[in-house]
């Protein structure tokens, strides 16, 4: 009965903001020019790469359209006990932390200087975005990362912070081969070296695996203190630079660049139906994999952004992590009194992190018949992210 009640209450909802808002979030009816950009003479950063407001708008678009837009989604396969079919008021964070994760392997399989077109059908490309898919076997659906949350005892349908999405990428990358990427979340502000080459560096010091390195940071009570800002656009102008995870309070957004003083982000705050892309042959994959992209970023104050963030770097190679590294000592960390975070060769003894905490088992979920005919298969359970955790370190 209350599973029922909430279906229709939900339903209602949509049908309330589908009417109010346009099929990108904007308000129905609105007219005239998207304002994305400032028209004015000035430097538009966006992940790591610099353009001219005025005379690379055309590029800029098309670069932000290139970024895997992951937003809220409808008509899923039902999840958790309340048979939720939607994440519309909940997922946002997961979302945002699809987007920095899908970045990361889009520049670690295709390249920062690849680029998105509606006819694309790179079976690269097509590997990436189905693992975004919400269906049942893929490896970040929401699906997956929601259950994974709930093994660190976050509910199905709860709210969560950038932090704790940054543990769930951790253990979920853990299982997919061929994504061949490592995630390291620094805990307490504190990039551990000894941590990372533990991670990262394999069977020998010439072997490194790509690192997706993720800080989660908190730059203010209730706002963002303004000492931290500089460093923060000194971040996003890095060529690592993977974006980072943030929001306004109570609303999770993606950012990936900025203009003067104010950030560009990615929203997930629209809902679109749910869907598998697969191959992209038909009609329906087509306007599903559109669906993914989204040309005009938003701006928002620096000053507006809640304290809570993560920045976050991609490192395909050692050299490439010592160079960001020089980079984060000699160009950000130097920009604030107290810097932005700190970077430590060892872990302080008495420190924990999430690799410390035995985690409870994955609840066996009876699922419901539907017509996705094949089984929902975690991509692991907790005994299997505690023997990956040994196989690796501890990381």
């Amino acid at each position: 009965m209350l599973v029922s009640l909430y279906a229709q209450l939900q339903r209602g909802m949509d049908s309330v903001f589908e009417a109010y808002l346009g099929p990108d979030g904007v308000l129905a009816g609105a007219v005239g020019e998207i304002e994305d950009i400032p028209k004015r003479n000035t430097n538009v950063w966006l992940l790591g790469k610099r353009y001219n407001a005025i005379q690379e708008l055309e590029p800029i678009r098309r670069d932000i359209q290139s970024r895997l837009w992951c937003t809220y989604r409808h008509g899923f396969v039902p999840l958790g006990e309340v048979q939720l079919t939607t994440d519309k008021g909940w997922g946002c964070m997961l979302r945002c932390g699809q987007m920095v994760l899908a970045q990361a392997l889009i520049d670690l399989h295709l390249g920062r200087d690849w680029f998105w077109t509606p006819d694309c059908r790179d079976a690269t490309y097509l590997k990436i975005v189905n693992r975004f898919e919400d269906t049942r076997k893929s490896y970040y659906s929401i699906h997956q990362i929601a259950l994974m949350g709930e093994s660190q005892n976050k509910a199905v349908g709860e709210w969560l912070g950038p932090n704790t999405v940054a543990q769930i990428l951790k253990i979920l990358v853990r299982f997919d081969d061929w994504s061949s990427l490592a995630v390291h979340v620094a805990m307490d502000s504190t990039v551990v070296l000894d941590d990372i080459y533990t991670c990262c560096q394999e069977s020998s010091e010439s072997t490194w695996k790509p690192l997706l390195l993720i800080v989660p940071l908190r730059l203010g009570i209730t706002d963002i203190n303004p000492i931290y800002i500089p460093a923060l656009k000194r971040c996003l102008e890095l060529s690592s630079s993977c974006g980072m995870i943030g929001g306004r309070p109570n609303q999770a957004l993606y950012f990936l660049g900025y203009v003067d003083d104010e950030v560009l982000y990615l929203d997930p705050h629209t809902t679109q139906r749910a869907g598998a892309v697969a191959q992209k042959t038909t009609a329906a994959e087509r306007e599903l994999d559109e669906s993914y992209h989204q040309k005009y970023a938003a701006r928002l104050s620096f000053g507006a952004m809640d304290p809570s963030l993560a920045v976050c770097f991609l490192c395909k190679t050692r050299d490439s992590f010592e160079e960001l590294l020089q980079q984060l000592r000699q160009d950000v960390l130097t920009l604030c009194t107290p810097a932005l975070f700190e970077i430590s060769q060892s872990r302080a003894v008495d420190w924990d992190t999430a690799d410390d905490i035995e985690w409870p088992a994955m609840p066996d979920i009876d699922w419901p018949a539907s017509s996705d005919s094949e089984p929902f298969a975690l991509v692991g359970n907790s005994s299997d992210v505690d023997s990956k955790a040994r196989e690796r370190g501890g990381d």
